[in-house]
């Protein structure tokens, strides 16, 4: 007589999909297909050892960083990430400012944090940071990469599958719809053409802003509302930072708008998780007995 044993799991089964949510290398994957679409098309790079100095540095200091300030060696999706963002959207002869955006940017992750989570997205602040500081010696890819259909289908389509897999389509189209809008009026004040106010985000620069940056999981607030109202606001101060001729309005947008809901979110959490704690009363004690000198009695016990 044979007993049935229980089917042992699929190979394909035991492995995760490749777009699961459970897939951190699809988002590395997707980030250089873009790299080189982009390279092969149009030369956007200022150099490959420039670029793979901006991930180095974001990779080296990613691992310093973990392992000294969380005990543990980090998973280095994120870094790679950061470092090949910096490598695309920074433009300068020089070196230096790959390894200053990449330091900044990976250094921000560990030294601005609360309650656990860093407050802003790495690669935005370190470009927000170099373009402030530096503008004489760095420039953003937006300034010197035209507006051809070719590369941006392939960011969108690239994009998409990653939005898609984080489910966050949603704030990419409420910060499209508001950036059109607000680019109507930007219109109607200025007297340039509807065309012209909306051409920026076009450009390619412009996909790997909506699709790795105002979508990072890590530093935007849980709610769907949260972050389309976020996202609007972001498009908002953008569109009055372009009336006032700030030529790289998204990424100081970003950078002011994004932590304040989430920093308040944080702060609320924690209010939350004060205000749920059960409040222990110690309690009063109760009289004392007392013992009489017999031993088989209690005298006086309540």
């Amino acid at each position: 007589m044979t007993t049935a044993t229980p089917n042992a799991p699929s190979a394909s089964a035991s492995r995760p999909r490749v777009l699961s949510l459970e897939n951190r290398y699809l988002a590395p994957v997707l980030i250089t297909g873009i790299l080189f679409a982009g390279q092969l098309s149009f030369g956007i790079l200022e150099s490959y050892p420039r670029t793979l100095l901006a991930i180095g540095t974001s990779i080296v200091a990613e691992l310093i960083f973990g392992r000294w300030m969380l005990g543990k060696w980090p998973h280095l999706a994120s870094a790679y990430i950061t470092g090949i963002s910096v490598g695309i959207l920074v433009r300068s002869p020089a070196y230096w400012p790959y390894v200053m955006c990449g330091l900044i940017s990976i250094t921000s992750k560990y030294a601005i944090r609360w309650r656990g989570r860093h407050i802003w997205n790495p690669s935005n602040l370190g470009i927000s940071a170099m373009l402030f500081l530096a503008p004489a010696s760095v420039a953003t890819l937006s300034i010197q990469w035209g507006n051809n259909l070719w590369p941006m289908l392939v960011i969108w389509f690239l994009g998409a599958a990653i939005i898609r897999r984080l489910r966050r389509f949603h704030i990419c189209a409420t910060y499209v719809g508001s950036f059109l809008a607000f680019s109507g009026v930007r219109s109607l004040v200025t007297g340039d053409p509807f065309l012209a106010a909306v051409a920026p985000i076009t450009g390619p620069m412009y996909q790997l802003f909506i699709f790795f940056m105002i979508t990072d999981p890590k530093t935007t607030v849980r709610s769907r509302r949260g972050q389309a109202v976020t996202v609007f606001f972001v498009a908002l101060v953008e569109a009055l930072l372009r009336l006032n001729h700030v030529v790289n309005a998204p990424f100081y947008a970003l950078f002011l708008v994004g932590p304040i809901p989430f920093v308040y979110e944080l702060w609320r959490e924690g209010r939350l998780e004060i205000a749920s704690r059960p409040v222990v009363i110690p309690s009063e004690p109760g009289p004392r007995a007392s013992f009489s000198g017999e031993s088989h009695g209690v005298v006086g016990e309540v």
